[in-house]
């Protein structure tokens, strides 16, 4: 399998319907998620989309390109820098950093996270996926 240089962005604009579905998924009911009333009363003054589904857009860029060598051996390991309010669109990105040659396979590692519209970055981090030769 080939190494791309830049992976396939990935672009999602949040909406209520997938936080709640993600609510009820993960079984993550906070308030700040899914309480209107109760998030207008936090310093982010609305409800805050869950950091984990922003992240599943990651890994779901990564399963684009790498299918099912990153489901059996994909590693990430992000931060998550600013919240994401319903509503706000954003974009994965991924860039590969180095290959790093082992017996019998690649290991290729990738910077990647989630931006705005507005350049906000959302999360960064890194990716690595194993693939057999």
């Amino acid at each position: 399998m080939s190494s791309p240089e830049e992976l396939v962005s990935i672009k999602k604009t949040v909406n209520k319907a997938q936080v709640l579905a993600y609510a009820e998924a993960s079984g993550d009911y906070n308030p700040i998620h899914i309480d209107e009333e109760f998030a207008g009363g936090t310093p982010f003054g609305r409800t805050v989309a869950h950091g984990m589904l922003i992240l599943s857009f990651i890994a779901e860029m990564m399963t684009s390109d790498f299918g099912e060598q990153w489901l059996k051996t994909g590693g990430l390991k992000v931060r998550f820098k600013a919240p994401v309010f319903v509503g706000d669109t954003v974009y994965t990105f991924g860039s590969l950093d180095r290959i790093e040659a082992a017996a019998g396979s690649d290991v290729q590692l990738y910077s990647v996270g989630c931006k705005g519209d507005d350049g906000t970055i959302y999360i960064t981090g890194k990716a690595s996926v194993r693939l057999i030769q």
